[in-house]
């Protein structure tokens, strides 16, 4: 018999309960109107993810509770559809990561998560008891079973669903957006379905939460693991699948795109949520003529519009010509409010008022970082007196070796580039430029310099970004010793220096803002190293 599950792949905002609950209400009536028969919302749908220590709080519970017992009530108009429906449950003095089955005004059945993660970007374990109780329900003859992202990951949680009599699995994600990430939940789907006998249905959140991602690209698997249906990425979703009994049928697939199309609309996505969840009315960028500055005006204005968003060249003694030129072409293209602000005056004024203590001495990186802490409290005052929040330029590669200024250029709110690597910066720009051509291309041509004195450039004191990037990545995000990263073929004076840069900078890192996640190990959440440390591999 026909069975036509929805999927509402949507954007919860963490702690809007009444927002969330009205949008789940919405997609419901939308999967009502076109005949529906189950409706499948992603994890914690009801109160965003993560919560993080939100889950602490009795209140947080109690509102939760409340909110859902209205939903209810409010679901009830739809007769012949049942909802399910992702929130924290509190039973006692334990507290669950939950989905319930809401149907005809009443929840049918509650299904608790098994598998709780506890590594990279999860700390589940810090909030979440675990339950072994499996949940099933059935509609028009077929019995459908409920786990909860994590849980179809090992095999305990599929195999007590399918003895308790599933054959089909219904499954609410908060999975959140890596590089290569889709590939890999769809090969562990698959593993996992072709030995187990059940299709499934695979519901992602979609939307930015602080520094991550959730791309959406929820997916319809039949039993041979063909993907028989896929949503969208980075944008929220709709779509109905429908069943024979237990087999899927063939449904629209959203196009696969490029990598870096899919980590720019990432960003984006990244962006646009937190500036607005934030409520921020606008943003404010320093923009140097280089091009960090220039993918981050990009996506800005992509993400927010360029009515949103300020662009601030503030040039010292030492800004080459073209990078005025660079600068005033690319926002003559993109159609930013742009003001020009030097800081020539200030540079000069802080030299005078510390040429007696620094009497004798030449000037070094001091005088460097004295330009770029100006032009960061220049930035932090337009975004106090007009409310716009500050977006930094600092890519991944800088952040790691320390070639940042705290309270400099990574003074501001927001790090839109901070898990995005040099060489990775080139290639989004060139992407973006397939779209449309707003970065002109001798800013992606030219020596990258921060034009803090005469003829710099970064090379002067770092490595080629391509072997700088090689080795970061060997080192930082796969775990490498310094030894195997030699053996990889890179010279041991860079291993030795770029390792070197990576564990002093650590209280640099510590103090800058948040940013996007786009790799499986960005500095934030998936790093977490002592600051004092003395242990060398």
């Amino acid at each position: 018999m026909a069975i036509n599950i929805a999927i509402a792949q949507m954007n919860s905002v963490v702690g809007d309960l009444a927002g969330n609950a009205a949008k789940i209400l919405h997609y419901a009536k939308q999967a009502a109107d076109r005949g529906a028969d189950i409706m499948v919302t992603p994890e914690l749908a009801l109160v965003g993810y993560p919560p993080e220590d939100l889950l602490l709080r009795d209140a947080f519970y109690l509102k939760s509770e409340e909110c859902l017992a209205e939903l209810t009530q409010q679901l009830s108009a739809f007769a012949n559809l049942h909802v399910l429906v992702g929130h924290p449950l509190k039973l006692g003095s334990h507290r669950y990561n939950a989905v319930s089955v809401i149907f005809q005004g009443k929840v049918l059945a509650t299904y608790k998560k098994w598998q709780l993660p506890n590594d990279t970007v999860f700390d589940e374990r810090r909030y979440f008891s675990s339950s072994t109780t499996p949940v099933t329900f059935a509609v028009k003859g077929t019995v459908f079973g409920i786990n909860i992202c994590e849980d179809t990951w090992s095999a305990e949680a599929p195999l007590a669903a399918q003895r308790a009599g599933a054959e089909v699995l219904l499954v609410p994600n908060g999975s959140p957006f890596h590089m290569a990430k889709q590939h890999l939940r769809q090969d562990v789907m698959r593993d996992f379905v072709t030995s187990i006998g059940m299709s499934l249905v695979y519901v992602n959140l979609v939307g930015g939460q602080d520094e991550l991602i959730f791309d959406g690209n929820s997916f319809v698997m039949d039993q041979q693991g063909e993907v028989c249906g896929q949503l969208k990425h980075c944008a929220e979703d709709f779509q109905m699948v429908a069943f024979d009994g237990a087999l899927p049928q063939k449904a629209a697939i959203a196009a696969v795109e490029s990598v870096e199309a899919q980590v720019y609309q990432a960003l984006v996505l990244g962006v646009r949520d937190y500036v607005q969840k934030n409520g921020f009315p606008s943003v404010v960028i320093g923009l140097s003529g280089g091009v960090d500055s220039a993918l981050t005006l990009a996506i800005a204005v992509d993400a927010l519009g360029a009515d949103k968003v300020r662009a601030v060249m503030m040039p010292s003694p030492y800004t080459a010509e073209i990078s005025w030129l660079d600068s005033r072409e690319m926002v003559k293209r993109i159609g930013v409010q742009y003001d020009e602000i030097s800081i020539s005056q200030c540079f000069t004024a802080f030299r005078s008022t510390l040429s007696e203590e620094f009497a004798g001495l030449s000037e070094d990186a001091t005088e460097e970082n004295i330009q770029a802490r100006i032009r960061g409290t220049i930035l932090m005052a337009l975004s106090n007196k007009f409310g716009s929040i500050v977006l930094t330029t600092g890519n991944k590669s800088e952040m790691a070796v320390g070639y940042c200024t705290l309270y400099g250029d990574m003074a501001g709110g927001f790090a839109v580039i901070k898990d995005i690597a040099k060489t990775l910066v080139y290639r989004l720009c060139a992407y973006r430029n397939t779209v449309s051509d707003v970065i002109p291309e001798r800013i992606l041509t030219r020596a990258p310099s921060a034009e803090l004195r005469e003829n710099q450039t970064d090379q002067d004191s770092l490595p080629a970004y391509e072997i700088l990037d090689g080795i970061m990545a060997l080192y930082m995000e796969e775990n490498k010793s310094r030894q195997e990263i030699i053996d990889a073929g890179y010279a041991a004076s860079d291993v030795e220096k770029i390792t070197r840069l990576i564990k002093i900078n650590e209280y640099k890192r510590r103090q800058a803002p948040i940013g996007i996640r786009v790799t499986h190990r960005a500095f934030g959440r998936d790093w977490r190293y002592p600051i004092t440390s003395k242990f060398r591999d």
